[in-house]
Parts: structure tokens; sequence; C-alpha cells
């Protein structure tokens, strides 16, 4: 057999269980979601991006326990999405105390929105500790010992803690120069 014709197949199948996927368990996904969420507009775009995340994957030929598997995809899309409106929140809540003469334009302020979940997504991987030390340490300039202080945790600890942000906004800038 040709192997054009063996990757067709292969194609083939793969977009046979993606359909059967999507037609099997797509309204029960969305009626969860839509439960959670309360919204049905929010509840379609979760949905399809969890779907989209499942089209994504290597081999979704292999997925046994379908519901299960579109459960966790959802969960972290909603979790991502309030974090992001939580952070959305505190970033206008902070601008709305700023004098009128300091207000960035709307551009601005969507940069800064991408900047900070850009920054959120890169301390993801450390503890809530660990994101408390380095926000202190880089935006209110605090000692290590402060921070300890505040934290209830030693300086070499803190030090820890920073050090460990530090490579990774090392790590995410080296991608970034790729």
């Amino acid at each position: 057999m040709p192997p054009a014709s063996l990757e067709g197949q292969r194609l083939a199948a793969r977009n046979h269980v993606l359909q059967q996927l999507f037609g099997d368990h797509h309204g029960w996904l969305l009626s969860r979601l839509r439960a959670r969420l309360g919204c049905a507009y929010d509840a379609a775009d979760m949905a399809a991006e969890t779907f989209a995340q499942v089209v994504a994957l290597p081999d979704p030929q292999g997925i046994h326990e379908p519901r299960a598997l579109l459960t966790t995809i959802a969960k972290r899309l909603v979790f991502a999405s309030w974090r992001r409106r939580d952070l959305e929140r505190a970033y206008l809540e902070v601008l709305a105390q700023q004098p009128l003469a300091h207000e960035p334009s709307a551009e601005e302020q969507a940069q800064a929105l991408e900047a900070l979940l850009a920054i959120d997504t890169l301390l993801a991987g450390l503890s809530p500790r660990g994101r408390s030390a380095f926000l202190y340490s880089q935006l209110e300039g605090l000692t290590y010992a402060e921070i300890g202080r505040r934290l209830g945790i030693s300086a070499p600890r803190v030090h820890q803690y920073v050090v460990k942000a530090m490579g990774l906004c090392y790590l995410a800038l080296e991608g970034d120069e790729r």
C-alpha cells in the first residue's frame, strides 16, 4: 500500500474518532459548563476551546476516558479564565486609584494586562509563597529579611524563592530569543 494511502487512512480514522468524541460528549460538556459558569456564551466558548485542545492532541484514538479528559481540560480552562479575570480586576482597581493625568490609553492597558498574564503564567510553577517573595522583591523592592517577616519564612528561603523565579524568567527570555 502506498504511503500516501496509508496516511490518508490514518487521517480518516483520526477524524472519525474526533467526530464521534464531539458528537457523543459535546452536549454533556456544554451543559456541565453552563451549570458551572452560569452563562451559555462562556460555556460555549469553553467547550469549543476544550475540543480544540483535544484536536491538538497527538493521539486522540488513545483516549480511553473521554469525559474525564474533557472535564480535566475544561476545569483548567475555567480556572485560567478566572485567574485572568482576577488579574484584570486587580489591575483595574489599581488603575482607578491613580490620578487621571496618569491614566494609560486603552492600548497601554491591554499591553499591561498582557504582560501581567505573561508574568502570571511564567510564575505558575512557583508556590504561592514563592510568587509572593518574587513579587515583593521586584515590585516593592523589599529586602529578603522584610519579605521573610511578611511571609513568616527565613531570609535564605526568600533568596531561594527569588533565585528560582529569576531562573524561570531567564528561561522564558532565552526561549523568546530563539
